[in-house]
């Protein structure tokens, strides 16, 4: 039935819903379902809100039908939104108890002033939701692309862009340095994150994130969008400079060269587009060091040490290339480091000899005094590569034997005393276990040595759980800025043979152990356990010793 009362006739009515549903560009039955509620709500204005009380409009002739609802029931409480179940069945013979509520249908409603405000408001509500949703819904996915807009204002440093049929936001440290903008210029820029909010969906843009300088090179070099070349890293200092690391699958295809382009005409067009930051152009090989080498140019590397276990290289350069290794504010060596994943530290060459003269003594020092030998016995046992007690007791005997100067009567004794040196340490570790209180759960940790165990004691790690609950930044260290410089935050294993792998690995056990969480896979647990069993023999000597 139709309601003559309401401001536009029925034609009307569908005519607006077509017209916002355009406009908005969201779908015409939400239009149509926002006005049916702004319909009810007017109906229960003026029937009474304790009604519950349905509206529908009729999308083929626009007209409106309003039904009052009520739940069938055995014994009627509230005449307003029940009926009892023998009322119900004269209405509809197939009611139930439970069963579909029966539909009572109203006598049209004449929309007062307020009524028909209110129904606007609640129909403007519905569409801007709509709206919403549907700007939330279109860019969700699109996380990852560059995008262009106008801009539509600026506040304080903030940048607001207009995509059309929504805004996005570039936030002042998400702006390339010294960029300027004012209304009405025009902006291509990275969607890095779209929440959704109350107020809507909050689109973020960026144009310093690393991969704005990706899907530009993706989009001026056709191999790169092709597959051909894959881009492997990039690291930006924005508006400044940048490294890029690419590999090429076609062995004919130099994946330099086709992002530098005929003239740098590829990478020229990048450039611009960053305000002129600087692009270095790398070629990736998985020889770390090689790459490390091509990062630092133009620097000259003399030598690069790896060291695998701490994810670090060592680079040697000439006392003069130290400053152009560096960067300006260590710029070049931050961004080589960012690049290829591993800490770089750079040493001239009279830095490298004064580090390797301190160890040299050092080593001697302990060789001398956990061996009671002469100096000249423990330089020779220096120079030939040991390091520490723990390999004199567990190497062969010839490794030892076979040193110029040393017989097996020599060795034999110096591999003696180590052992008696390693197990007098062995009983005062496990006296030092006992007067710290350290639990037996932690001390049935194969995996710990007694030194380990020592050292987690002395920082109040004294059992099983309290391991369980560090993380392996409490264990091995971290690095944090403070006023703009690096500082190290000392760990509790940080001085002893343990990565990050098995530091995870090893809090990963004792999270098991105590029930803190589910074991996954005996697959996984497996390979696990091989892995700390061999790291076992590395850590606990003293076993194979005895």
């Amino acid at each position: 039935m139709s309601t003559k009362g309401i401001s536009a006739n029925r034609l009307e009515l569908l005519q607006i819903a077509d017209a916002v549903a355009r406009e908005k560009s969201i779908d015409k039955a939400i239009v149509i379902s926002a006005m049916e509620e702004a319909i009810q709500k007017a109906a229960a204005s003026r029937y009474g809100i304790e009604n519950n009380i349905k509206a529908a409009i009729d999308t083929e002739t626009g007209s409106i039908t309003l039904m009052r609802l009520l739940d069938i029931v055995d014994k009627v409480e509230d005449f307003s939104t029940q009926i009892n179940i023998e009322d119900a069945k004269l209405k509809n013979p197939e009611a139930s108890i439970g069963g579909d509520p029966i539909e009572e249908e109203l006598p049209p409603i004449d929309f007062g002033r307020v009524a028909a405000q209110s129904a606007k408001q609640v129909i403007f509500q519905k569409v801007r939701e709509a709206e919403r949703e549907r700007h939330f819904e279109e860019f969700k996915d699109r996380v990852g692309e560059i995008i262009s807009g106008v801009i539509k204002r600026v506040e304080y440093g903030t940048v607001i862009v207009d995509l059309g049929r929504a805004e996005a936001v570039i936030r002042k440290d998400a702006l390339l340095p010294r960029e300027v903008y004012k209304p009405g210029d025009r902006v291509r820029a990275y969607i890095m994150e779209v929440k959704r909010e109350i107020r809507g969906p909050q689109i973020f843009l960026s144009r310093t994130h690393s991969d704005f300088m990706a899907n530009l090179f993706a989009q001026e070099v056709p191999e790169i969008y092709d597959g051909i070349i894959e881009i492997i890293g990039v690291a930006r200092d924005p508006g400044s400079r940048a490294k890029i690391a690419v590999l090429s699958k076609d062995s004919s295809i130099d994946p330099v060269g086709a992002c530098v382009g005929m003239r740098g005409s590829r990478v020229q067009a990048v450039v611009n587009e960053l305000q002129g930051e600087k692009i270095d152009i790398l070629s990736w090989t998985d020889d770390i060091a090689s790459f490390v080498v091509k990062a630092l140019q133009p620097a000259e590397v003399q030598k690069v040490v790896l060291y695998e276990s701490e994810q670090r290289l060592e680079v040697v350069v000439p006392e003069e290339q130290l400053s152009l290794a560096i960067g300006r504010r260590g710029q070049n060596v931050r961004l080589a480091s960012t690049l290829c994943g591993w800490d770089i530290d750079i040493l001239t060459e009279d830095q490298e000899s004064e580090r390797r003269q301190k160890e040299f003594l050092e080593r001697t020092n302990l060789f001398m005094e956990a061996l009671d030998v002469d100096e000249l016995l423990s330089q020779l046992l220096v120079t030939e590569g040991f390091n520490d007690i723990n390999e004199l007791a567990l190497v062969d005997l010839k490794e030892i034997s076979n040193i110029a100067g040393f017989d097996e009567d020599t060795a034999e004794e110096i591999q003696a005393r180590a052992a008696d040196f390693l197990n007098k340490e062995n009983k005062e570790l496990e006296e030092k276990c006992k007067s710290l209180g350290i639990a037996e759960d932690l001390l049935g940790v194969e995996e710990l040595s007694l030194k380990m165990i020592v050292s987690l004691g002395e920082n109040d790690v004294k059992n099983l759980e309290d391991f369980a609950y560090c993380s392996s930044d409490d264990l091995l260290g971290w690095d944090e800025v403070i006023d703009g410089e690096k500082k190290r935050e000392k760990g509790i294993l940080e001085d002893h043979d343990i990565d990050i792998s098995q530091a995870n690995e090893l809090i990963m056990s004792a999270r098991i152990k105590l029930g803190i969480i589910p074991e996954e896979s005996q697959d996984t647990e497996a390979h696990d356990d091989d892995s700390v069993d061999n790291d076992s023999e590395t850590n606990n000597p003293l076993d194979a010793i005895d």
